[in-house]
């Protein structure tokens, strides 16, 4: 039986209502599609069932405080990126008990490699959200159901109005027109 009886809407439709009309109950249909997540992020780097639990609940706050100041493309990468950071700093602000790292989180962290591996991630990942921006109307719909929210090339069709063609002509172009904004990004910086 499906519980969600607003699973047809995509992440970013829901993100758009939002923006549209402040309505935080489009905010909390989203926020429970990604509860497990975040507690799956929490229990990652916190380890203990309930102080990851206060971590969701904080990083919920937080998001409900953010998300209004910021136009959020790609809303998972986004608030997983706030998680992990909430955290990292909460287990660099707990003075006055051992920290228990994981052999992973060592390897990740704390080598040069790693740090670098994670900073150019994140950097990407930026460069991408303004690329993305950047792209046409019709080129930045279609990259974005057709990559971020997993829509095959008929659905973009029914959920547009455009033909195949013109939808895989806009994903097409929009991959190259992406990467290009990209490069020409990481070339000035």
């Amino acid at each position: 039986m499906n519980r969600d009886p607003h699973n047809h809407i995509t992440d970013q439709e829901l993100l758009d209502r939002y923006y549209a009309d402040g309505n935080k109950e489009w905010l909390g249909i989203l926020l429970s599609r990604y509860t497990l997540l975040l507690f799956g992020v929490c229990m990652k780097y916190i380890k203990q069932e309930e102080e990851a639990k206060d971590c969701v609940q904080q990083i919920f706050v937080k998001i409900i405080t953010e998300l209004p100041k910021y136009r959020v493309t790609y809303f998972k990468s986004w608030i997983y990126t706030i998680a992990r950071n909430h955290c990292l700093m909460r287990l660099r602000d707990q003075h006055g008990r051992p920290v228990q790292l994981s052999e992973t989180m060592l390897t990740d962290w704390d080598d040069e490699p790693g740090k670098r591996r994670h900073l150019e991630k994140d950097r990407l990942l930026e460069l991408m959200s303004m690329a993305l921006e950047e792209l046409g109307k019709e080129q930045k719909q279609c990259v974005i159901l057709f990559y971020l929210d997993k829509r095959s090339y008929q659905e973009i069709a029914d959920l547009t109005g455009f033909t195949l063609m013109q939808v895989k002509s806009y994903i097409q172009n929009g991959k190259r027109n992406l990467k290009l904004l990209i490069e020409r990004k990481t070339s000035n910086s």
